[in-house]
C-alpha cells in the first residue's frame, strides 16, 4: 500500500468508497441539501426527509451535517432495521440519547423520551435524531416515528427527526395508509448525482486532499467516467480506484482512455 501511495505522491487513499467527511464535495446538490438541513434544524421544522439514489452520498452528508451541529443539539443516530418492533425501535433512540430507560413498555419509554426532550428545550438546546436507511422502516416503525413527531409544546416541535433513504422510502410514504406522517414532513431534500461538469472537480478535489499529487488524468477521461457513474460518487470512486490500481502495476502516472476501458469491462 506504501508503493501504491507513493508511486502516485499522495498521503492517504484519495477513492475509498468509506464514507469520509474529510472528503466531502461540496457539489451543487450537496450543498443546497446541507444547507436545508441546517436551515430545518434551526427552524425545528420537525419532521424532515433526504432521498436519494444508491451511492450518492447520503451518509457522508449526514456526517458532515452532524459534525456541524452546536454542542447544545442532542443528538440520536439510528440505522433502521425492519426485525425492530416499535419498542425496540424506541429503545435504541433513548440510548442513543445516552438516557436510562428503567421500565420497558412503549408508554414509559415515550413519557422518558418526551421529559427530556421539554428538559432540553427549556435550557435552550434542541434534539434530533437521525434514521440512515430509513428505506427499511415498516408501515408500523413508520407510524411509530410519526407519534414521535407529535412532541412539541404550543409553539415548536421538541423533536427534530431526519429519515434519511433511497427513493423506495418515498414509495412508502406515498402509501395512502402513511398519508398522515407525509404530510408532517415539512422538509423533503432530493440528493441528486454530480453534473457532467463536476466531475473533473471532484476527481481533483479528492486527489488534492490525499496529497501533493504527480498523478495526470487526460481530459478525455472525465466524459468516460461520467458515462460510466451517472455521476454517482461511489461508482466513479470505484472506477477511479481501479484505474489507479492498474497505472500503479503498469507503472504509469498518467491515466487515458484505454486505460479506463478496461476498467469498466473488470467493473460490469
Amino acid at each position: 500500500m506504501n508503493n501504491y501511495l507513493a508511486a502516485y505522491g499522495l498521503k492517504t487513499i484519495p477513492f475509498n468508497i468509506t464514507s469520509d467527511p474529510d472528503f466531502f464535495y461540496r457539489s451543487s446538490t450537496h450543498k443546497e441539501v446541507l444547507s436545508t438541513l441546517i436551515f430545518g434544524l434551526r427552524q425545528k421544522k420537525g419532521l424532515m426527509a433526504v432521498i436519494g439514489e444508491v451511492g450518492t452520498g447520503k451518509t457522508t452528508l449526514c456526517k458532515v451535517f452532524l459534525n456541524h451541529l452546536p454542542k447544545e443539539v442532542k443528538t440520536s443516530v439510528i440505522f433502521s432495521s425492519p426485525q425492530f418492533s416499535q419498542t425496540q425501535l424506541l429503545k435504541n433512540i433513548l440510548d442513543d440519547f445516552g438516557l436510562k430507560r428503567e421500565r420497558k413498555n412503549r408508554f414509559d419509554l415515550i413519557k422518558n423520551l418526551n421529559s427530556f426532550l421539554i428538559d432540553t428545550s427549556l435550557s435552550g438546546g434542541n434534539a434530533l435524531l437521525v434514521i440512515d436507511e430509513a428505506q427499511n422502516l415498516t408501515p408500523k416503525q413508520l407510524e411509530q416515528i410519526r407519534l414521535l413527531s407529535n412532541l412539541e409544546t404550543s409553539r415548536e416541535k421538541l423533536l427534530q427527526i431526519l429519515l434519511v433513504g433511497q427513493p423506495e422510502l418515498e414509495d412508502k410514504l406515498n402509501n395512502f395508509k402513511l398519508r398522515q406522517i407525509k404530510q408532517r414532513i415539512g422538509i423533503k431534500c432530493r440528493l441528486l448525482p454530480l453534473r457532467e461538469d463536476e466531475i473533473k472537480q471532484y476527481i481533483q478535489y479528492r486527489i488534492d486532499k490525499a496529497g501533493v499529487s504527480i498523478l495526470s488524468i487526460e481530459p478525455e477521461c472525465y466524459k468516460i467516467i461520467y458515462q460510466f457513474s451517472q455521476g454517482i460518487p461511489r461508482l466513479i470512486n470505484l472506477l477511479c480506484e481501479r484505474v489507479l490500481l492498474l497505472g500503479f502495476v503498469q507503472e504509469k502516472n498518467q491515466i487515458n482512455p484505454s486505460m479506463l476501458k478496461v476498467c469498466i469491462e473488470e467493473l460490469q
